[in-house]
C-alpha cells in the first residue's frame, strides 16, 4: 500500500521533477472498502443534536479496516442521506494527525476524511513515509479506493538508492 513512485520518476525523467510545486504519487492498492464499519475511540465524546455532529476529544483513534487515523480531536459529520456509508459523511481531524495503513504512515496538522468516496486530505506540514523513502509537502490528497494521491505545495523528498544498479 502507499507505493511512492517518485523513484521511478527520478530514473525516467530526473530527480528535479520532484522538487516542483507538486509531485504525483501512487497510494493504496485499490482494495480499500469504504463500506467497512468505522470505529472511534477517545477520552471523551460530545454530541450536538442540532448540528448532527459528534466530537471526540483526547487520544482519538479512528479505525476502518486496515486504515487507522489518530488525532487530538475528531469531529464526525453524519450524513443526511440514509444510504450513505455507515451513516458518516466526513471526519474532521485536528491537533496533530497520524494516518497509517498496513505498510505506510503520514503525519499532518489536520485531515479531512470523506468516508463515502474514500478521500483523505491531509494538510499542514505533511510527511509521508514508506520504508526509507519520505516525501513532504503542504497538502496530500489520497484516494484510498483508486490508490492515487497527490502531494502539493513545496514538495520535498529523499531518494534512497536500491544499491542493486537497477
Amino acid at each position: 500500500m502507499l507505493r511512492v513512485i517518485i523513484s521511478c520518476l527520478a530514473i525516467g525523467i530526473g530527480a528535479s521533477a520532484a522538487f516542483g510545486q507538486a509531485a504525483s504519487i501512487a497510494l493504496g492498492t485499490g482494495a480499500f472498502d469504504a463500506s467497512l464499519p468505522v470505529e472511534v475511540t477517545a477520552d471523551q465524546l460530545s454530541v450536538d443534536q442540532n448540528s448532527g455532529e459528534a466530537t471526540f476529544d483526547g487520544n482519538v483513534l479512528v479505525v476502518q479496516g486496515e486504515v487507522r487515523m489518530s488525532a487530538g480531536r475528531v469531529t464526525i459529520e453524519y450524513a443526511q442521506d440514509e444510504n450513505s456509508a455507515n451513516g458518516v459523511s466526513r471526519l474532521l481531524a485536528t491537533g496533530g494527525v497520524t494516518f497509517v495503513t498496513a505498510s505506510d504512515a503520514a503525519e499532518a496538522r489536520d485531515a479531512v476524511y470523506s468516508v463515502a468516496d474514500g478521500i483523505v486530505t491531509l494538510s499542514g506540514d505533511v510527511l509521508l513515509t514508506q520504508g526509507q523513502s519520505a516525501i513532504a509537502g503542504d497538502k496530500l490528497v489520497v484516494n484510498l479506493s483508486s490508490g492515487n494521491g497527490r502531494m502539493e505545495g513545496r514538495v520535498r523528498t529523499v531518494f534512497t538508492p536500491s544499491g542493486d544498479g537497477n
